[in-house]
């Protein structure tokens, strides 16, 4: 049986503090003669039990200048005293070293005293010391939590940061286990991380947890890190836990992922509101940007007033106010979409609802949490409101759409599956979208005005019909642009018995001025064939007449003389006419020279064709025949075609081309078809 009962079952530990420090034992008589010396003693002083055992140990031991020092120590401690510190002792090798004692009296069953002393190398322990000390303030003052826990999953010690993050002290938690001190975190999780480092030896690093602790009512957020605890031969004492709050730093990450998110939504919203100048298109590419980045369902209601007249009318404080929905747009299905305004339809709400307070008051309301009293004054009617509640409305967040300092409608968002209710964040990123779709909006409603002005200016300025004229058949057709109204003209003007000038032109630019500027060159182009000019003359004069107004356009002039047979054609600038003969060749007419007019300086050119019973010619602006990604003589080509094929009537003519050729243009498109009928 050895020292430890090993016997008894128990085995011998090792690789402990005594094994790190490597004391040794020394037994002195009451002569002062060594009569034990243990292996410890021969590793730091070198001497082997044979060499030690019956030696004077201040002879062997003790350098000559301090062995008065020595016998007085050992006197000391035969009396019945204790004595502990650094003495020097004489090395095998010859050399000094500093031993840490500690030291005591015995006596034996004879009643013989003998002294013994436990020595250690005092660099050694110095060093311990220092480590122990390290350790021991780092684990106190780090503000990191620090527990360690035994193999049963039982608290032994923790630092006074874990103290103060549990909110309970050292004294309360030692010998129990987590969830009998800390109930309000993931107990069973914790425990399973401890339990797979104790059987693993692998160390667990930021686990995340999310509780509550005796410190604080509130959830928070902690990184946990796990090693196993072993001693030098291996065998697992426990394991070590350090824990970090990291509530701070996990709401800063998703206040900066949220950032991100918000950023990339806005980035979006800039690619998709706005590509059209269209009301309706604008809308729903807000609302569809909304869903689900902001809502689960959205709607966009714009006043009535921008709707329908492209003004903006202030909201007057008891007013109802008028709003047209223009769209509507939900993350999934659900029946609460059927519950907003339909798209298309009118819609009066009283001036205690909160789509009127919104653009009233000309700023966002959110309701957090949505009750049925606040239901009523977000729905359009009792019936909307079960509808929204039945389908888990429990946020609201109404946005107005502002620009230029006027509000033009709202933006509505609802929450139903996503439970977080609206916060300031999701307001803020609201207002942006809004903000941005707002502008697209109201430049929609500003072209929209402008495009209607310059509409009915270009349709005040174009002949209603064109006049009939004896021997000839005429049809004409003016489609303007889906987008923007440009500057293109065609007339037909008397000259005299069987003369007839022909007109088509096309006024760089688009919108007013351009329709302002083809008037004036309208009426010039009247004006001059009042004289009879020849084209190419008049064209000459209606340069120097472009010019002076600071801009460029395209015209073909004709002139059809029925008694001759022939039409004479002049061009600034402008695409060939096409001619089918009376037998039903079809050719685009190569006019000389020409330059658009307001270049100046350049002389125009005449081209004389047979215009005999049955021909027919077409004059056109580029709208008819130009299509973005392909070349123009494609367009061409197709015109030629389709007229060289055609036996219908003109005015059948007319719609065949623009059916076929600008269905929805993106250009304005004016077309004069002139037939010789004999």
């Amino acid at each position: 049986m050895d020292a430890y009962g090993a016997g008894d079952g128990v085995t011998a530990a090792s690789g402990g503090l005594l094994d790190l420090l490597q004391v040794a034992a020394v037994v002195l008589d009451a002569g002062g003669y060594i009569a034990l010396w243990s292996p410890e003693a021969e590793q730091l002083l070198g001497y082997s039990a044979e060499e030690a055992l019956t030696q004077r140990a201040d002879r062997l031991l003790v350098a000559p200048d301090d062995r008065v020092r020595a016998r007085e120590l050992f006197a000391q401690v035969g009396s019945g005293a204790r004595w502990a510190g650094v003495f020097p002792m004489l090395h095998r090798d010859g050399t000094e070293r500093p031993v840490e004692f500690r030291t005591m009296r015995l006596r034996d069953s004879h009643g013989q005293a003998h002294l013994l002393g436990l020595a250690a190398n005092a660099t050694t322990v110095r060093g311990v010391e220092r480590d122990l000390a390290l350790s021991h303030s780092l684990v106190r003052q780090t503000p990191v939590g620090i527990a360690v826990f035994d193999t049963d999953l039982r608290w032994v010690t923790v630092n006074p940061a874990l103290e103060r993050i549990n909110g309970v002290p050292e004294a309360e938690v030692v010998g129990r286990r987590v969830g009998e001190v800390l109930p309000g975190l993931d107990v069973a999780a914790i425990e399973s991380r401890m339990r797979h480092v104790l059987i693993t030896g692998k160390p667990l690093l930021d686990q995340q947890t999310v509780g509550r602790t005796q410190a604080d009512s509130a959830e928070r957020a902690y990184s946990e890190s796990y090693h196993r605890i072993e001693d030098a031969q291996g065998r697992v004492l426990g394991l070590a836990m350090a824990v970090l709050d990291v509530t701070e730093r996990e709401q800063a990450a998703a206040e900066v992922a949220q950032a991100r998110q918000h950023l990339s939504v806005v980035a979006e919203a800039g690619v998709r509101i706005g590509t059209t100048l269209d009301l309706q298109q604008t809308a729903r590419e807000l609302a569809d940007v909304a869903v689900p980045h902001v809502a689960d369902l959205a709607a966009v209601d714009v006043l009535e007033s921008v709707v329908a007249h492209g003004r903006i009318t202030p909201v007057a404080g008891d007013a109802q106010v008028e709003f047209r929905a223009l769209a509507v747009a939900a993350g999934y299905l659900t029946d609460a979409i059927h519950a907003a305004d339909p798209v298309g339809e009118l819609a009066t709400y009283g001036p205690h609802r909160i789509i009127t307070q919104c653009v009233r008051e000309a700023g966002p309301i959110l309701v957090e949490r949505v009750d049925r009293p606040m239901m009523r004054r977000i729905a359009r009617d009792a019936r909307a409101a079960q509808t929204l509640r039945a389908a888990g409305v429990h946020s609201y967040l109404a946005v107005p759409l502002m620009a230029r300092g006027e509000v033009l409608g709202t933006l509505s968002l609802y929450r139903t599956v996503n439970e977080r209710p609206f916060d300031e964040q999701d307001r803020l990123l609201a207002s942006e979208l809004a903000a941005r779709a707002a502008i697209c909006i109201d430049n929609a409603r500003l072209y929209g005005r402008e495009r209607t002005t310059a509409l009915t200016l270009q349709r005040s300025l174009l002949p209603p019909a064109p006049a009939r004229q004896d021997g000839l058949d005429i049809a004409a057709r003016y489609l303007p642009a889906l987008s923007e109204v440009g500057g293109d003209w065609y007339d037909v003007l008397p000259l005299g018995p069987g003369r007839t000038g022909l007109v088509v032109g096309d006024v760089m630019g688009k919108g007013v001025q351009a329709a302002a500027i083809m008037g004036q060159l309208s009426s010039a182009t009247r004006a001059l064939a009042r004289l009879d000019l020849p084209p190419a003359e008049l064209l000459h004069h209606l340069d120097d007449l472009t010019g002076s107004l600071d801009t460029i356009a395209t015209c073909a002039y004709g002139v059809v003389d029925l008694g001759r047979g022939t039409c004479a054609l002049s061009s600034a600038g402008h695409l060939p006419p096409v001619l089918i003969r009376p037998d039903g060749h079809a050719e685009l007419l190569d006019i000389p020279g020409g330059v658009p007019l307001g270049v100046g300086g350049v002389d125009f050119g005449t081209a004389e064709v047979e215009f005999t019973a049955g021909a027919l010619l077409a004059l056109y602006t580029d709208g008819l025949v130009e299509n973005r990604g392909e070349s123009i003589d494609v367009g061409l080509h197709t015109l030629t075609r389709l007229l060289q094929s055609s036996r219908r009537p003109l005015e059948q003519t007319g719609d065949m081309l623009l059916n076929a050729l600008r269905p929805e243009p993106d250009d304005d498109v004016a077309l004069l078809l002139v037939r010789a009928t004999g």
